[in-house]
């Protein structure tokens, strides 16, 4: 049965990503570009805690899959788990269900659109009273928004393909250009090295979403390249290189790539200051903070600087001054989110 006495909440649905990571080890953490469920104006993962997942309206699906998993918030297909419930997010890395998922049973009550019940769940019977996210609705929509939210959705997604998930890079070190432009394809991430765009097609510039240049690109030589882009009327975010450090410049690339709104962000801010790192987030989440610093013979050093749960709101962490002596920079992370800060000297 529907939840009765439940007040209207406000359904939309926004572009959200989950950043990719190169890890110690060769580990990688995969890229995802997905649209995420906002409820009463605020992003309904924030309201799970430290959550790294993905909602099924994930940018790289094939079409036909992806209008599936819209017809079906949209009630147009039986519920893909026992008892009428539906994935809300899950793995951003195989979508499993045996991994771990976020359902709820959506349902119709008259006009609205009713989300309730909602629970962590491995198999197919979830334990609500172990397992469920207690306090975290019953949301009623209005039918019309909701509906229009989908639909439009569904509008706007056709022939899209991973437009703007590509990067070009521009450099002087081969060496460096290949191992940045593999590390990110080893996350999902369409890299490509490139030197002249003047020479490219306008739409195949538009594809681009990222264009990082390397330290040792001239001014006049980036001012070529803006032009080139602007000509083709194509909107990209510009990266600087801050080293030669691949874990760093994927950082710099995934956060160049997200989009979103600031107040649409978890981690919404990193300062450095020669004596601590000021991280402001969103919502309670933990909070890794790496330190990357090379040394007078240019090797990288890489420190673990913090790594653990941060309540809403602007923190001060003090750094080790031994250890952001030199050229340093720090790299903070949460649930599929990422910052960049140099560290000043």
């Amino acid at each position: 049965m529907a939840a009765e006495h439940a007040t209207h909440a406000s359904f939309a649905l926004a572009p959200a990503t989950r950043a990719g990571a190169v890890l110690a080890g060769g580990a990688h953490v995969t890229h995802r570009d997905f649209t995420d469920f906002v409820v009463d104006g605020r992003p309904l993962l924030f309201r799970l805690a430290d959550l790294d997942a993905v909602s099924p309206l994930a940018a790289d699906v094939p079409p036909v899959i992806f209008a599936e998993q819209v017809r079906a918030l949209l009630l147009e297909a039986p519920a893909p788990l026992p008892g009428g419930r539906y994935l809300v997010y899950g793995c951003p890395e195989c979508a499993d269900l045996a991994c771990g998922a976020v359902t709820a049973v959506i349902e119709r009550d008259g006009e609205d659109y009713v989300w309730r019940d909602f629970a962590w769940q491995s198999d197919d019977h979830p334990d609500l009273r172990l397992n469920g996210y207690h306090g975290l609705g019953p949301f009623r929509f209005r039918g019309a928004e909701y509906c229009e939210a989908l639909t439009g959705l569904l509008e706007s997604a056709r022939g899209t393909g991973a437009r703007g998930r590509r990067v070009l890079l521009i450099g002087a070190r081969a060496a460096v250009l290949n191992k940045l432009a593999a590390a990110l394809r080893s996350i999902g991430i369409g890299a490509d090295i490139g030197d002249d765009p003047a020479e490219v097609p306008p739409e195949e510039l538009r594809a681009y979403g990222v264009v990082a240049f390397g330290r040792a690109v001239g001014e006049e030589r980036r001012h070529e390249v803006r032009a080139a882009f602007r000509r083709a009327g194509a909107e990209v975010a510009y990266v600087d290189g801050l080293a030669p450090v691949i874990p760093l410049l994927v950082a710099q690339t995934e956060e160049a790539l997200d989009r979103r709104p600031e107040d649409r962000r978890r981690l919404a801010a990193l300062r450095a200051t020669e004596r601590e790192a000021v991280v402001e987030v969103s919502s309670d989440c933990r909070v890794g903070l790496t330190v990357y610093r090379m040394d007078r013979l240019r090797r990288t050093h890489e420190h673990i600087a913090f790594d653990d749960v941060l309540s809403r709101g602007s923190h001060r962490l003090p750094l080790d001054p031994g250890v952001v002596r030199g050229d340093a920079f720090l790299v903070a992370r949460t649930s599929g989110e990422v910052r960049v800060a140099a560290v000043p000297h």
